[in-house]
């Protein structure tokens, strides 16, 4: 049976992660035809009866809105509070004079820091409508991986796998299909098990002071990185099926370095903190929904449902490069139909009026 890749197995631990640690959280902006724009940051949790009566009660307010911690409502003033069943779904909003200042408050954060993000809006007038096109652009979070992606596939490969493009699957069959899928998740796994044993190995470098009694000098520890890795790989492809305190055990002969791997340690801890830094990327997942004036006739890589266009933000696509996020739509302007019909109305008349006088 072919064993489960360690990306799966690192995205699924991400998002069980994430949904145990946060609710579910909805970004929504909305472009006005004099420029302005309202954004909107959204999450429901299930609270029990007893925790809905004390909400409008007003009793422990704080706790009440429990904020998650990929939410930033810094200068967020307004905000509202709907109860459905269960399901209490609060919304913080805030309206901006253009699109450049509401950039500046992302209302989003990820591994403890807001995500960051620029954008612009272009106004065409064209007479029988006005073309807006919104774009923003969220920058790359490329650098929490020290080992870069392109190093283990070419760009366009790294690409469709984070974000879906270019569509490199078109023309093929279902089992073409599966066949490349099954080839990119080699090299991902190879690159996410290089970047995961690069963080262990920089932290248990960062700490090697700490170690009592060490089997090997720091300078040896650091010689012997290879030779662990391949070590380590032997034991299995997938790092998170390893091991690990085990795998340090039988090569160096010594249980020396047991405590980076004991998350009751205060090493252990700090790995865990470091490690989670990249896991967290995987976990992000953000629906982005955009409203735009008028009528939106290219809606870029979104999907259009009611009006609307949504999109997915989530780390993953932060990872190969900034990610875009683009949409033009099209306000009708009726006034100028009627400008229009009446020219022609009036050109019209002076035709017949003067071929009249002519014939005088």
């Amino acid at each position: 049976m072919r064993k489960i890749s360690l990306y799966l197995m690192l995205l699924t631990s991400a998002m069980f992660i994430a949904s145990c640690e946060k609710p579910n959280v909805k970004l929504h902006t909305t472009i006005h035809e004099n420029g302005w724009c309202d954004r909107e940051v959204s999450y429901h949790t299930v609270m029990s009866k007893e925790e809905r009566d004390s909400l409008w009660r007003g009793d422990n307010v704080a706790w009440a809105y429990p904020l998650p911690e990929c939410v930033n409502t810094d200068a967020f003033m307004g905000s509202h509070t709907d109860v459905d069943g269960d399901t209490v779904t609060t919304t913080f909003s805030h309206s901006f004079r253009s699109v450049e200042e509401m950039c500046q408050m992302t209302p989003l954060n990820l591994n403890g820091s807001r995500i960051q993000s620029k954008a612009t809006l272009e106004k065409h007038f064209r007479w029988f409508y006005t073309e807006y096109t919104f774009t923003e652009t969220f920058f790359s979070v490329a650098d929490t991986f020290k080992i870069p992606v392109y190093d283990y596939a070419d760009k366009d490969v790294v690409s469709y796998w984070f974000t879906g493009q270019p569509n490199l699957m078109q023309g093929l069959t279902g089992a073409e299909v599966a066949q490349r899928i099954d080839t990119m998740g080699i090299w991902v796994d190879k690159w996410v098990n290089a970047n995961l044993y690069q963080s262990v190995f920089e932290y248990m470098v960062d700490n090697y002071d700490s170690i009592p009694n060490p089997p090997v000098s720091k300078e040896r520890f650091i010689a012997l990185r290879d030779s662990v890795y391949s070590y380590i790989i032997s034991k299995s492809n997938n790092a998170l099926d390893i091991d690990i305190q085990n795998t340090y055990k039988e090569f160096f002969h010594s249980d020396a370095y047991a405590a980076f791997f004991d998350d009751e340690a205060t090493l252990g801890e700090g790995l865990s903190d470091k490690l989670s830094t990249q896991l967290n990327i995987f976990g992000f997942d953000v629906p982005y929904v955009l409203t735009m004036p008028g009528t939106v006739w290219n809606p870029g890589t979104g999907v259009i449902k009611n009006g609307d266009i949504y999109y997915q933000l989530t780390g993953e696509r932060l990872i190969p490069g900034d990610y875009t996020i683009t949409a033009t739509s099209r306000v009708t302007h009726i006034w100028a139909y009627i400008v229009t019909v009446l020219i022609i109305i009036l050109a019209i008349f002076l035709v017949f009026y003067r071929g009249k006088a002519n014939r005088k």
